[in-house]
């Protein structure tokens, strides 16, 4: 009996002890299946919940995880199965496989709650209602989950995406394909995925025929009628058409077409409209009826007249510019189009929805400059009325496509030597766009920027809006609290900023030779005059408005979201805001300084706008650091080290041959950053000497003959700073042949007629005369003593050139014999005795000068 008992006991615990690891209390299961095996080791039920223990151990934990989602609808499971696909931890092959087969299968599809008609309200089961709700709620994060943890295994794995693909070629594509798609988007993008992955498939053959077919089911869920998951099906279709376009668009006909462009209504998500606007731009690219099937598609609506077609058809039209602006503007310039659409338009003036897709499909052909004419002749008095009583978001894009139509008639006005835009009007335009720049709606306020950012070319327009403090505060306040990634409202807010700040390009004297030489030659037209409030001492003044207003500061913030084009803009602002010389400490202050070092470095692209981008970082960069105190603005606890900016200055000394223009080389980067590494380069014990020579030394050295004067006088005033370094005296105290050249240059440019050159050469020799190899150096050349003399004569009457010049002397009349005797020899012999004490006697005043000229004068008599 006591056995019996033991053996009821054992399997009691065994079932417990499966039991409690199931649940994730290992440890409890373990305690209970030893206590059932002391019991009856040799009972079969003992035996068998070991068996099966143990292989569970053995099992990966990605397995478990989705066995226990798939057959205990253990939602905690699955989100940590797609917790451990995410951390991108690597999946075994068999293992992926099985996965793929546990969460593939068809689950449940989430329904809504029943309900239940008016007359029966009373009899409603608000209990039964919840509980409905409950479930479906359940069911639909089952779906969400299920189709996470497909979608990252397919992306993670090529053993999951070779199942997949003999999961589509064994079975019946068509069921395979329906299963896996109503899942969800994850899934059925994957679907796409494993297509285009040769890797995945036995042959290519296999691949495209699959392809096809495939692409054809996508097709065939575009056309399901109630589908409400088009999305995922365009996204399918728009990939395929991506990669293989020629191979597939044979398959899309007249009615498929139909129904991707029905996808871009303006009335549906961005999501679903993106994708049918790239499946719409591929097809176009490579089928001969594309544009005839297009054509077709928006007459025939319009001419139907009914409320719904046309908005299809201005849908259409309007999603087609981006991508084919020359077929949608050829289609929009038809004879009789414009001038028909608004009194059709009118005559359904009840509709608000064709109106605002007759604004969008205005709003997209402002892309081309023949339709913002035809736009401006046909619709403006129309664009005005709605701008003036419409509602909603209507009077925003109105706005804003007449700000386009204003900024095409200024360039033409400019163009014919015309004055075209009604001052009033435009005034009109601008205080209609202010005022919807406080309205609360988001949309309004995107129109309101992007309004103003056009009109803004205008000169009236930048000055109006520069000197208006509450504008300014309240624009900056928006694009602060608005700006995320890929937003339209930062970049317009950049856009405007960039046209407040703009400098026109400065012209050299031989570009403006040409530019008259022209003027003569097409005398017909006259010639365009600068607008007064275009001229650098307007632009100044706004640059001043937005840097009082905290500008550099709000570009700081929100630079972190920024796209590598609206980066460009914010560089190019920087360099107008840093072209005043009072601005520059404050944008260092508010942060443009990091900034620009910061997003300098994530630019590494080769592109023409790219390397075009950094250049504009580096020349703003030079600009702010040419007088800033550098401990300032690189504190030593700072996030940034002094060192850092010295790349991008260095990268304007040179002219990069992405950016080679015909005519003169533009120096003014060079030079300003020749200005900036001096100023660094002074900075005690921060190594930005050494890294200066490490990085350009050789490219310096070429600067120190260069025919500009500046450039010369810049890059001498460099080589000053630097020879205070050990290795900057290595360089041209170590007795080589290259150290003995480089200081035949500097005695070069301390014989030169330019003030500036010789001091900062002087300066340069006084530090290096120290060394008994600079002085061997100068001493080897024919005039090197008769030069540092005639330092001492210098006649800058602050006694600068003076100085150097007699601490030069001094220096090489004092180093050890027998250097220092053929030094006094030299000098002795040259008069040196007597220019010595003129320079004592001019500058008796001066006790620097005074105290060098007698030590030299006693080793000279000594």
């Amino acid at each position: 009996m006591a056995d019996a008992q033991g053996e009821e006991r054992a399997r009691s615990l065994a079932n417990q002890a499966l039991d409690l690891v199931a649940s994730d209390r290992v440890e409890e299961g373990y305690r209970a299946l030893r206590e059932a095996a002391s019991l009856a080791p040799e009972n079969p039920d003992v035996k068998a919940a070991f068996d099966k223990i143990q292989r569970d151990d053995l099992q990966h934990l990605l397995h478990k995880l989705c066995s226990k989602f798939v057959y205990q609808d253990d939602q905690d499971a699955g989100r940590e199965a797609l917790a451990y696909l995410g951390r991108s931890a690597e999946v075994p092959g068999d293992v992926a496989i099985k996965c793929m087969e546990l969460v593939s299968k068809p689950r449940p599809v989430a329904k809504p709650p029943s309900t239940m008609g008016a007359g029966n309200y009373k009899k409603l089961n608000i209990k039964k209602k919840k509980e409905e709700a409950r479930i479906a709620a359940m069911i639909e994060e089952n779906q969400a989950i299920q189709d996470g943890i497909i979608s990252a295994l397919l992306r993670e794995s090529s053993a999951a995406k070779a199942w997949l693909a003999k999961k589509l070629d064994q079975c019946s594509t068509n069921l395979a394909f329906k299963d896996l798609f109503n899942i969800g988007s994850g899934t059925a993008n994957g679907i796409a995925t494993v297509v285009l992955d040769p890797s995945a498939w036995p042959s290519e053959d296999v691949r495209e025929s699959n392809e096809k077919d495939i692409f054809q089911l996508y097709l065939a869920k575009l056309l399901d009628v109630g589908d409400e998951h088009n999305g995922k099906a365009l996204k399918g279709i728009a990939r395929l058409l991506a990669a293989d376009a020629e191979k597939l668009h044979e398959h899309i006909d007249g009615m498929c077409f139909d129904a991707i462009l029905t996808c871009l209504d303006d009335r549906g998500s961005i999501e679903v409209r993106s994708q049918a606007t790239l499946a719409t731009a591929k097809y176009l690219a490579v089928s001969d009826n594309a544009q005839n099937m297009l054509v077709n598609f928006v007459t025939t609506r319009i001419a139907r007249q009914h409320n719904e077609d046309l908005v299809l058809a201005f849908s259409a039209a309007a999603g087609i510019f981006p991508v084919a602006p020359s077929i949608a503007s050829t289609m929009f310039l038809t004879q009789g189009f414009l001038e028909s659409l608004i009194p059709l338009v009118e005559k359904k003036a009840k509709s608000e929805k064709v109106e605002q897709a007759t604004l969008h499909m205005l709003n997209a052909a402002c892309v081309d400059t023949a339709c913002r004419e035809a736009i401006s002749k046909h619709c403006a008095r129309w664009l005005q009325h709605v701008m003036d009583t419409g509602k909603g978001h209507r009077p925003g894009i109105a706005a804003v496509v007449l700000a386009k139509c204003q900024c095409s008639s200024l360039q033409n006005g400019r163009e014919n030597g015309s004055r075209t835009q009604d001052d009033a009007h435009v005034d009109r335009l601008v205080s209609k766009l202010e005022t919807m720049m406080a309205d609360e709606s988001l949309e309004a306020i995107r129109s309101s920027i992007e309004g103003l950012a056009h009109v803004s070319v205008q000169p009236k327009v930048k000055d109006q809006l520069a000197k208006d403090k509450k504008f300014l505060i309240t624009f900056l306040n928006i694009l602060k609290s608005n700006s995320e990634p890929g937003s339209s409202i930062a970049f317009g807010g950049l856009t405007l900023i960039d046209h407040l700040t703009r400098y026109l390009p400065s012209l050299s004297e031989e570009q403006k030779r040409i530019s008259q030489l022209k003027a003569y030659a097409n005398a017909s037209k006259p010639s365009a005059q600068v607008d007064a409030l275009d001229e650098d001492d307007a632009v100044t003044e706004r640059c001043k408005a937005m840097v009082n207003a905290g500008a550099v500061s709000i570009l700081v913030g929100i630079s972190k979201i920024l796209s590598p084009i609206s980066i460009g803009i914010v560089f190019n602002i920087l360099l107008s805001l840093s072209r005043t010389q009072s601005l520059r400490s404050t944008i260092a202050q508010q942060g443009g300084v990091r900034l620009l070092i910061q997003n300098y470095t994530t630019i590494t692209g080769t592109s023409t706008a790219e390397v075009q981008a950094r250049h504009t970082a580096a020349h703003a960069l030079a600009r702010i650091l040419v007088k800033v105190d550098p401990m300032l603005v690189f504190p030593s606890s700072g996030a940034i080290s002094l060192t850092s900016a010295i790349r991008p200055l260095v990268s304007l000394l040179s002219e990069d041959p992405a950016l080679a223009t015909e005519g003169p080389r533009d120096l003014l980067p060079t030079f300003e950053a020749l200005l900036s590494l001096t100023n660094l380069a002074s900075t005690p014990s921060s190594g930005a000497a050494e890294y200066i020579i490490r990085l350009a030394f050789p490219i310096i050295e070429d600067l120190l003959l260069t025919s500009n004067e500046r450039i010369q006088r810049a890059a001498t005033e460099l080589v000053c700073n630097v020879v205070t370094c050990p290795a900057g005296i290595e360089l041209f105290a170590d007795n080589s042949k290259a150290a003995v050249r480089r200081v035949h240059i500097l005695l070069a440019m301390a014989d030169v007629d330019d003030e500036g050159t010789r001091k900062a050469a002087g300066g340069a020799l006084a530090s290096l005369t120290q060394f008994e190899g600079a002085v061997q150096a100068i001493l080897a050349r024919e005039r090197g003593v008769e030069i540092l003399l005639g330092l001492c004569e210098g006649d800058d009457q602050e006694g600068q050139i003076v100085h150097r010049g007699v601490v030069c002397v001094m220096n090489i009349v004092c180093v050890e014999d027998p250097i220092a005797s053929a030094a006094i020899e030299k000098v002795k012999e040259l008069g040196g005795l007597d220019i010595l004490k003129a320079a004592a006697q001019d500058f008796q005043h001066d006790e620097l000068i005074l105290s060098c000229a007698v030590q030299a004068l006693k080793a000279l008599i000594a």
